[in-house]
């Protein structure tokens, strides 16, 4: 399985340069990170042809796809962080909904689905995916409007693209519903990427009322081809958490 860091978590408040050679210093050679709006992409590009790494994933603008009077602005939105894919050569770009506006819950989804289908076409042409992110109510994201797999999986057959898919945040999805490894079996065809965290705490994997290789092994088994990324705020020092991961996507923490 392939591994990704998200440096503004794993090295929340540190440079960004000395995050990525901190993540390759550890063995690893691909990061991603939340929003692109605060990163000199210029100076990042650079060090990328300077250093080889890859950037697996980032976050598009936060513009809400709940409310349809936004859509002209997501989309555009979009259409500039595609740009800054190409030039980090990124295939995989993270979206959130937005959130709950108060609206009827049928009305916000209709909105959603029929903003990820005039994205569709935009992503087809570059190569793309889109990961739509289920984010939990109960700690991190209240009035958030998605946050189970069940209706992510739902909307994104609705789309009925190949290039927009779920991001699977095992730490979000197992406080919001649990029973992870028979969701992951049954969505895995919907999922483009995948998040990890301790829980409680989002901490590192070892830290976790999660069976990790477990989970892990469920993946693997189902042919995954796409990256696990690491996005979880270390309490040990990041080489710790990061060697524990790799060990576990290696397999060799399995029973």
């Amino acid at each position: 399985m392939k591994i990704s860091v998200c440096v503004d978590a794993v090295y929340a408040g540190k440079n960004m340069r000395d995050a990525i050679d901190d993540v390759l210093a550890n063995g690893l050679d691909t990061i991603e990170f939340w929003g692109w709006e605060d990163k000199d992409i210029q100076k990042l590009r650079e060090y990328q042809e300077e250093k080889g790494f890859c950037v697996a994933a980032f976050c598009t603008k936060f513009i809400s796809l709940t409310d349809p009077m936004l859509r002209s602005d997501y989309v555009k939105g979009l259409e500039e962080t595609l740009d800054i894919a190409e030039r980090l050569n990124c295939r995989c770009l993270i979206t959130q909904t937005g959130a709950d506006t108060g609206a009827g819950r049928e009305l916000q989804r209709k909105s959603l689905v029929e903003g990820l289908k005039a994205c569709a076409p935009l992503l087809e042409k570059k190569g793309v995916t889109l990961v739509v992110e289920p984010l939990n109510l109960r700690v991190d994201h209240r009035g958030y409007f998605l946050s189970g797999s069940d209706e992510a999986a739902e909307i994104i057959k609705e789309v009925g693209s190949p290039n927009v898919k779920m991001l699977f945040d095992i730490y979000h999805q197992q406080i919001t519903e649990g029973d992870l490894v028979r969701r992951i079996r049954e969505y895995l065809p919907y999922i483009g990427h995948f998040h990890a965290a301790g829980n409680p705490g989002r901490h590192e994997l070892y830290q976790s009322e999660i069976n990790y290789p477990y989970v892990f092994q469920a993946i693997e088994d189902g042919a995954y081809e796409g990256y696990m990324g690491l996005e979880y705020f270390p309490e040990d020092v990041p080489g710790t958490g990061l060697a524990y991961a790799k060990k576990l996507a290696g397999g060799l923490y399995r029973q």
